[in-house]
């Protein structure tokens, strides 16, 4: 997006911010929209779909999901900083979220101050997925073949600055390989061209690339997170060949800023309560989530501590975008 662009919608943020926002009383009463910055088909899609379906039920209120992929999520954050702050407007962000700061020269919003907190939904570990063409099945295999073939191998993420992206950016670093980034807008089409052959592996999140594996169409070589998955125990984690790598992936909800406290705090427990149901939870934990549902001031802490996290990593990777 250019500057321009961007300027452009940090003033319509400012000036639509400065509209009263109505009280909570009879919150909601009127239609919802999730804004989700990736195409359908992702694993933001796998969550929110449900969750939305849940609150529906809940309100009797319709919750409408609208896609509006590019930039790392930043298009539809932009939108979400310019909306009324009354509720009904909402936006399920991911990791690329604390990591677009210290990856843009600049950005149509501030993270910390243009937007409220509501929940941390989930986290969800990556899965190093790669099509059968590819010349490695396990993560020392892959790194012996990477440096023994400098840029041969390609790997595809769900858009710069996504965490697939930084993900495989902090991979090579730590392990001393090169190979080159193929962006696509989303997961959705990223793990397509995976299926096709189009490139060489993926560090993806494990909902999406999960049921390609059980299929036989992807191999899995190793999880991301601190432990082996429980659907797939018999893959290895990355830090069991390179020690320390551990990367998860997490899914919030923001509304934006001066929403009032008391909608903030209903939408709160009403995710919680949503994503605790026996059902939900069992069907969430299948995809590989692991639910959290929180407070606002706890995500709000949440974010701060990414923020940190992403800006060291981004830092120590080099990683840039096209």
């Amino acid at each position: 997006m250019h500057r321009s662009c961007f300027a452009a919608l940090a003033l319509a943020a400012g000036l639509l911010q400065s509209a009263p926002a109505p009280a909570a009383d009879g919150y909601p009463d009127k239609p919802i929209t999730l804004l989700i910055p990736y195409p359908p088909g992702g694993s933001a899609d796998m969550l929110a779909r449900p969750l939305g379906a849940a609150l529906q039920k809940k309100w009797n209120q319709p919750v409408v999901l609208e896609y509006k992929p590019g930039a790392g999520g930043a298009i539809a954050s932009a939108q979400l900083a310019r909306a009324r702050p009354d509720g009904y407007t909402l936006l399920m962000v991911l990791a690329a979220h604390a990591i677009n700061p210290s990856l843009y020269p600049s950005l149509p919003y501030d993270t910390r101050r243009d937007f409220a907190p509501v929940s941390l939904v989930a986290t969800l570990p990556m899965l190093v997925a790669a099509p059968p063409s590819t010349p490695a099945d396990t993560i020392p295999q892959l790194i012996a073949y990477a440096r023994a073939h400098p840029g041969k191998l390609s790997f595809a993420s769900a858009g710069n600055g996504n965490t697939s992206h930084l993900a495989a950016e902090m991979f090579k670093h730590q392990t001393g390989t090169d190979m080159l980034h193929v962006p696509y807008k989303g997961s959705g089409p990223a793990v397509v061209a995976l299926l096709g052959g189009e490139v060489s592996l993926m560090f993806d999140s494990i909902s999406t690339s999960l049921p390609q594996v059980q299929a036989g169409k992807l191999k899995a070589l190793a999880v991301t997170g601190e432990h082996r998955s429980p659907l797939l125990p018999d893959v290895p984690t990355v830090a069991e060949t390179v020690p320390g790598f551990v990367v998860n992936g997490w899914y919030g909800i923001l509304a934006p800023a001066a929403t009032p406290p008391a909608i903030l705090d209903t939408l709160s427990r009403a995710i919680a309560a949503a994503i605790d149901a026996p059902d939900l939870k069992a069907q969430l934990n299948s995809y590989g989530y692991e639910t959290v549902g929180s407070t606002p001031a706890a995500f709000a802490g949440h974010i701060d501590r990414e923020l940190d996290t992403w800006k060291r990593a981004v830092e120590a990777s080099g990683a840039k975008l096209n």
